[in-house]
Formats: structure tokens, sequence, C-alpha cells
């Protein structure tokens, strides 16, 4: 059975080893190899800020961590919360992972008045978040470093 949680610190290697183990299979067939190799060391690397948070989760089944992912307030714009490096294990998709985090994640934000979520989508998804419920806004880049961004898709959803 899966169960979410809040992320520890304790949980940030085996997030880190997940995003870079699932990250490369995931995102291959909807990236080019000139994106890869520029972006993928730098998103597929946990983000130490979102642990210990109260909103970033890990989702487990016999002490596996087989997803993470969660959301962050808005710090300009009341009421608006930002889906937060969301992935699963490339060997337990199609299993309710992302799913039991996002369900998770958004009724917390509800809990806490946020009242529409935006998600920068990588392109492999899309789908996924169409399916919880997002609207697609368009493409865009999101900047990484000086230099390299990555093409993303903003979607959103009105939880209200």
């Amino acid at each position: 059975m899966i169960r979410v949680r809040a992320a520890e610190r304790a949980d940030m290697a085996a997030v880190d080893a997940l995003l870079a183990r699932s990250y490369p299979r995931l995102l291959k067939p909807d990236y080019p190899p000139s994106v890869l190799v520029t972006a993928l060391p730098l998103i597929s690397k946990a983000q130490p800020a979102l642990f210990g948070c109260g909103t970033y989760f890990v989702a487990e089944e016999g002490g596996a961590i087989l997803g993470a992912g969660g959301w962050t307030r808005d710090r300009r714009r009341r009421g608006l919360g930002h889906i937060r490096h969301v992935v699963t294990d490339h060997r337990a998709l199609r299993r309710g992972v992302a799913r039991a985090i996002l369900d998770h994640a958004l009724a917390q934000a509800r809990a806490a008045d946020i009242i529409e979520m935006e998600c920068w989508s990588t392109r492999t998804a899309v789908p996924f978040y169409a399916a919880m419920g997002f609207q697609i806004e368009g493409p865009m880049q999101v900047p990484l470093q000086a230099g390299i961004s990555f093409p993303a898709i903003r979607m959103r959803q009105r939880l209200s």
C-alpha cells in the first residue's frame, strides 16, 4: 500500500537518487539530447529547501520511496501555490504514486486557503496533470542557470 508523508531531511539522499535515476528515462522521449545534456544535471537533484517545509511529500511502499512532490505558497500573490519537483520512480509508473502525492498536496493546499495552483510541467507530465484537472496555459522556459533554460508547459488549476 502506498503511504504519503511529509518529506524529512533524512529523505533527501533517497529523493536525489530517485530523480537521478528516473528523470533521464522519463524525459528522454519528449526532449532532444541537446536539452537533456544541459538540463538533467541541474533538475535531477533534490532541492534542499523543500525538505522539512511541511508541504513536500514522499510516497513510500515497504520502506522504499517511490515518488516525491509537493507545493509551496507563492510569496507575492496570496492564494496562489506552486507544484514542486514531482517525480515517480520509472519502475513504479501507472501505480497511482504521483496521483497519491498530488491528491495529498492539493488537499493540504486547499486546507491552507490556496485557491489556485500553478504547475510548470515537463512535456512528459502534461497528460498526467491534465487528468488531475490542470489546464494548459502554454509553453514556457524555466531558467535553470545563466544561459540554460528548460522547456516546460505552464498549467493551472482553480482549487476553490
